[in-house]
């Protein structure tokens, strides 16, 4: 993990478009983890939250749920990008998200990110994002959304 990149008011998001942030820390997705998530949003699907069914299932064991994964985004994006000069960030939502490979449980993920677009709002800044999620060793990308965050002065 490098240190987050720095955008400082509403001209230092414009000037990042387009442009790689890095990586955030490794987060080992565990057991726990998934249990409590299948516990918050009522998910108990075997291939979550039933290890030995799991192991004969199509992944060999359990994975996380893909909205588990998104739910990361809050964890991790400050560890890529950090916004100064802003009074308060607020989650404005997703205009994508895809998940294209499972995460097996017991994996580690880490996430970066890229600024798409960074618009004036009244008050701050709409960046757009798009945030990829790797697991250590994996082929291709276990999640890829396109978040929002607005940032107010």
């Amino acid at each position: 993990m490098s240190e987050p990149t720095v955008a400082i008011g509403v001209e230092g998001v414009k000037a990042l478009v387009g442009k790689p942030l890095g990586y955030s820390a490794w987060h080992e997705v565990t057991q726990e983890q998934v249990n409590l998530f299948a516990d918050a949003t009522g998910d108990h699907q075997w291939i979550h939250v039933d290890p030995a069914r799991a192991k004969d299932g199509p992944f060999g064991t359990t994975i996380a749920h893909g909205f588990l994964t998104l739910s990361l985004i809050p964890m991790m994006l400050p560890q890529i990008l950090s916004f100064e000069g802003f009074s308060m960030g607020v989650n404005y939502g997703l205009d994508r998200a895809r998940f294209p490979a499972p995460v097996p449980v017991g994996s580690k993920v880490r996430a970066t990110a890229v600024v798409d677009e960074a618009t004036e709002i009244d008050g701050g800044v709409q960046t757009k994002l798009t945030v990829t999620f790797e697991i250590e060793g994996g082929a291709k990308p276990v999640c890829v959304a396109q978040s929002l965050v607005r940032q107010y002065v």
